[in-house]
């Protein structure tokens, strides 16, 4: 579908990245006509400045490829064989290895600008998803048989109704605050720094994840002698930390991140976000539904946000393609409920771990080294974390069912 076409659709899509884009995609692959409002114009290449890598679980890559994203992915992809986490100065440490899932690999790594090119690409492919660029929501007005907005738009303000309003507009949801939804902050005085780093020997497929009293580092395997890092540093702190030259920095990163994944060489840019926390209160509202980070924003740790955010794009897209009023009440209740356990065992998981495994709690230390090794020795427990870390949690939407072993 042409980009502003003006053609007439019954769910509106409010934020075009990474989550709200997938939305798009499942909902033509569904032939399911969609608008989706994006605030960045059109571009004819992916930001360059984005530093982020990220982790994809296996589930997503599923879903990533039952929507046609994967195969644009797939060749700067790096196949996550093994996670090894640690934590400093307990005694212990968790490998979670593909071979013990029965599956090839965990999940992969990719930059985020990877997948976002790859996302632009499939858009540009659609038959069902109309496009307006730049666009951003001005009001919303939601009523029992539809909702009524303005969008602003480069050169005027249009109003329109749609059947179903998504929410995938991000951490500051426009479109959560036009519904009135509250939301739950939590700020964990932390800062996530974020880049590449070269390493003396390539990791070969293993992540490494080293918690501590300033919150986690992670180690992300990328192609050839490449990795991501991801660290996170006191918000006091992190001034500082991004002032440091390159040699300053990758021995601050050694220093947090231990020795088991071998030297760090030298680091690329770097990039800084502040480390925040947001539940909204509601998933849905009266002919509105929240996705992604509009929804829940969480703890980076772990790397579940955007593998959380897209099992909610791939369920909607799943309930409606089953036809009707997109904006029902009663299926919109429906979704909510579907999302409820996998939702909360995320927000859970995601908060235990920063507060409880990172925080200076030095009386929790023999607890900590308790739970590393359970979670090492105990075969039950460790399938357990191993089906939810590839994604497998609560009910599912079935794109991402395909290779479940």
């Amino acid at each position: 579908m042409s980009e502003n076409d003006g053609a007439h659709t019954r769910i509106l899509i409010v934020g075009g990245g990474l989550v709200g884009s997938s939305l798009a995609l499942a909902l033509d692959h569904a032939g399911i006509d969609c608008t989706l409002a994006e605030a960045v114009p059109p571009r004819n290449d992916a930001p360059r400045s984005e530093e982020r890598n990220l982790a994809l679980a296996r589930a997503t890559v599923n879903g990533l490829a039952a929507i046609g994203v994967w195969p644009y992915v797939q060749p700067e992809a790096q196949a996550l064989r093994r996670i090894v986490v640690s934590r400093a100065g307990d005694f212990g440490s968790l490998r979670l290895d593909a071979g013990a899932a029965g599956v090839d690999a965990l999940g992969h790594i990719v930059p985020a600008r990877v997948l976002g090119a790859a996302l632009e690409r499939a858009l540009d492919a659609t038959r069902h998803v109309q496009r307006l660029r730049p666009a951003r929501l001005r009001t919303l007005r939601a009523g029992c048989e539809s909702a009524e907005v303005e969008i602003e738009s480069a050169h005027a303000v249009s109003a329109r109704r749609y059947d179903l309003v998504v929410g995938a507009d991000g951490s500051e949801s426009t479109v959560r605050a036009a519904l009135g939804i509250g939301v739950q902050h939590h700020d964990y005085a932390q800062t996530l720094i974020v880049g590449q780093v070269r390493c003396a020997r390539a990791l070969d497929g293993v992540a490494y994840e080293r918690l501590g009293d300033a919150g986690p580092v992670a180690l992300l395997p990328l192609a050839g002698d490449r990795a991501g890092l991801v660290l996170s540093v006191a918000s006091a702190d992190a001034e500082a930390v991004m002032a440091l030259d390159d040699a300053a920095y990758v021995a601050y990163a050694q220093q947090r991140l231990g020795w088991r994944a071998g030297r760090l060489l030298d680091a690329a840019r770097r990039q800084a976000w502040p480390i925040r926390r947001g539940v909204a209160a509601a998933l849905v509202a009266t002919r509105a539904v929240l996705v992604g980070n509009a929804a829940q924003t969480v703890h980076p740790i772990g790397a579940q946000g955007f593998n959380l955010g897209l099992r909610d794009a791939l369920t909607l897209a799943e309930m409606l393609a089953t036809g009707g009023d997109p904006g029902d009440a009663a299926r919109l209740a429906a979704y909510a409920a579907r999302r409820a356990a996998d939702r909360d065992g995320v927000l859970r998981f995601t908060h235990a771990l920063a507060t409880l495994a990172c925080m200076p709690q030095p009386a929790l230390a023999p607890l900590r080294t308790l739970g590393l090794l359970a979670a090492q020795l105990v075969p039950p427990l460790q399938q357990r974390l191993l089906r939810h870390g590839m994604g497998w949690r609560g009910q599912p939407p079935r794109a991402v069912l395909e290779s479940l072993p």
